[in-house]
């Protein structure tokens, strides 16, 4: 499958934890490109599963996105976005850049996230976690 993306672009990745996001982002951009909200949890807190710092973490994820396009370098977003708040912030961020903010949306099977998610051996949430990122997905596209 081919993309084709503008160069200067926000491209956010959305969908619910173990749908792929960070597997698409490393098949299809430059590791320099994506930042990575797991990423920037493990930069302030040392742990990248530790939601306590969710909001360190955004802060930081944002700064960091919005250097990379103040300076005309194409950014992708690998956090789950499946609410429409979670996505404005990054929707103001690109246009506050001259950037075409671009969604890239895995829905994948809740039992393939659930899976997955159980495969990796840092992730102990539970089952109702991916349930209700889907469901928040699913309400959102319906607008």
């Amino acid at each position: 499958m081919k993309i084709n993306i503008p160069k200067l672009s926000l491209v956010v990745l959305v969908g619910p934890s173990g749908s792929g996001k960070s597997t698409f982002a490393r098949k299809h951009f430059l590791a320099t490109e994506v930042v990575s909200s797991d990423a920037c949890r493990a930069m302030v807190s040392d742990d990248e599963n530790n939601q306590a710092v969710t909001p360190e973490a955004f802060a930081l994820l944002h700064t960091i996105a919005g250097q990379r396009l103040a300076l005309g370098r194409l950014t992708v977003i690998d956090a789950t976005s499946v609410q429409p708040e979670a996505r404005a912030p990054l929707v103001a961020l690109a246009r506050k850049y001259h950037c075409l903010p671009v969604a890239v949306v895995l829905d994948t099977a809740e039992e393939v996230c659930q899976e997955r998610n159980r495969a990796r051996p840092n992730r102990s949430f539970g089952p109702h976690v991916v349930r209700n990122q889907r469901s928040q997905l699913r309400r959102s596209l319906r607008g």
